[in-house]
């Protein structure tokens, strides 16, 4: 087995070129995302400043837009539903709807666990990560998530592209750790006590032949005792993102990478601009030395003041590079809009609360701008997170257990559908087709209304629970009201049998005698058994 420090050391030898490429795209975009391989503190290493901003604000808009579609807030990227082949065969297909809503209630859940913790901070981390440097490694922890930059991590895949090998590298204190550690030889012994230095920590994930995963923690090559951990194959906490996926290479390939010649363009003509205008905007005065003008006079002469002297003694430098200033910034507002096309920064939301239609097009706007990349993260990214997230609920009891023979957990956050929402738009428009195209009477005929309720409570993630009334509180309604009809005609009888002459006692004697044969008559049969 090799040690974990040799396995990095071995493998960063094909991470180099992917790592610098990487660093020059931060450079010209956000210079603190990634740097060099790690070998001191971030504290004190020297960033430099790009002279233009257009690169930090395309990723920082893209990675937003990108987070909304991964994981939209105030609804669900993910649909639990019942297989295909199991329903109507093992599951009667008359609980469905029921089915559905308890699904909505489990979605919800997840849901809101996501929403309480940390992870859509992390998750637009690694995002930014993926867009600059095209590589991004997510470990779902039992205290979140964490997201490692390139810098810090080397991974080697098969032949058809699947993770084989993971190896991490961390610099954390000695005394964190809390265990006696011997100190590196290869450290210089004048920075101080050794136990105080910073120690490099390994973690060494890898992949076994039945698919699942096994990782340990080294630090100077021994194994930190209780780091052993393990995972199943189809719920491993390592994700290890690509943003462009190349055949035959180990690690992706960045958005800023594709148009690296834009950006490096954009950075010369800023700077040639800035500082081209920081000397245009110099004022210098020229003094003839042979005139009677004195330069101290005109110094030490305030806004307004009357000296003496002659006009034609002074002139003032001025740098003629107008023309050239202008062809500059035309090209570079070229390059700009370019950018601005390529990273989606001409179309901005500015709405207060974001909703599933906005949702909906910014998913489809990422996937016709952007070729199939966030087919890529559904793929790489969501299936793999959704699938853990669940185990963990599970294994921790704040989501019941869910049968993988009989449910299937489906990603729903692309162009296909967005979560339940998709389901009530199509469930709305059908409801309507039918009724502009049969008539609105066809719904009564067609229509079973209480399945129509309980479809849409489960695309809204509504509760039915005490709020829609059962099939036997609707037939108790029904039968109180065919009662109170009931009544209601009799009353109405009697009142025009009242007004009737032959009811006149004053026109005929045996009218009292009639008017009790007619109320006994039409009586209602339980009044009668009473």
């Amino acid at each position: 087995m090799y040690k974990a420090k040799e396995r990095y050391n071995q493998l960063s030898t094909a991470r180099s070129q992917f790592l610098d490429r990487a660093v020059e795209c931060s450079e010209l975009t956000l210079p603190h995302l990634i740097v060099d391989d790690l070998g001191v503190r971030p504290s004190k290493r020297k960033l430099t400043t790009p002279w233009q901003s257009v690169g930090s604000k395309a990723v920082v808009t893209l990675a937003a837009k990108l987070m909304l579609a991964l994981l939209p807030p105030q609804t669900s990227f993910f649909k639990l539903q019942v297989r295909d082949d199991k329903l109507g065969e093992e599951i009667p297909a008359e609980i469905r709807s029921e089915l559905d809503l308890s699904f909505a209630k489990m979605e919800r859940m997840v849901m809101d666990k996501i929403s309480a913790s940390s992870d859509r901070v992390v998750v637009h981390q690694a995002l930014k990560h993926l867009i600059v440097g095209g590589n991004a490694l997510i470990f779902m922890g039992k205290e979140g998530l964490k997201n490692f930059p390139l810098n810090r991590y080397v991974v080697s895949r098969d032949g058809n592209g699947y993770v084989c090998e993971i190896v991490t590298k961390e610099l954390i204190n000695r005394k964190v750790l809390g265990i006696d550690l011997q100190p590196d030889p290869n450290r210089s012994m004048d920075m101080g006590s050794n136990h105080d230095e910073d120690a490099e920590v390994f973690t060494y994930v890898r992949r076994q032949d039945n698919g699942s995963w096994v990782w340990h923690q080294e630090v100077d090559d021994m194994i930190i005792p209780g780091s052993l951990s393990k995972a199943p194959a189809d719920a491993s906490p390592w994700l290890v993102l690509r943003m462009v996926s190349v055949d035959g290479e180990d690690y992706g390939r960045g958005r800023v990478e594709e148009f690296l010649g834009d950006l490096r363009s954009l950075e010369a003509l800023s700077q040639a601009l800035c500082e081209g205008s920081a000397a245009a905007a110099k004022v210098v005065f020229l003094v003839n030395p042979a005139a009677s003008t004195k330069p101290q006079t005109i110094a030490k002469a305030g806004n307004g003041a009357i000296v003496q002297g002659r006009a034609e003694d002074v002139q003032v430098v001025q740098v003629g590079k107008t023309a050239d200033f202008s062809t500059a910034l035309q090209m570079a507002q070229q390059i700009e809009r370019r950018i601005g096309e390529a990273f989606l920064l001409l179309n901005v939301r500015n709405s207060e609360r974001t909703t599933a239609e906005e949702v909906r097009l910014t998913q489809m706007e990422l996937e016709s701008q952007l070729g199939g990349l966030f087919s890529l993260l559904t793929v790489e990214f969501l299936k793999p997170y959704l699938a853990r997230t669940l185990l963990v609920m599970q294994r921790t009891r704040q989501l019941p257990k869910i049968p993988k023979d009989y449910v299937n957990p489906t990603i729903v956050a692309g162009v296909n559908a967005l979560g339940r929402g998709q389901d009530r738009e199509a469930l709305t428009q059908f409801i309507g087709t039918i009724a502009q195209t049969l008539g609105p009477e066809s719904l009564v005929k067609y229509i079973d209304p209480t399945e129509a309720i309980k479809r849409l409570a489960a695309a809204q993630g509504i509760d039915v629970l005490n709020l829609v009334k059962t099939p036997q509180q609707l037939q108790g309604d029904m039968q109180q009201q065919q009662q109170m009809g009931i009544q209601k005609s009799l009353v109405d009888q009697a009142g025009q049998m009242a007004s009737a002459p032959l009811m006149d006692p004053t026109k005929n004697p045996q009218a009292q005698e009639l008017a009790q044969q007619f109320q006994q008559q039409q009586q209602p049969p339980e009044q009668l058994d009473g």
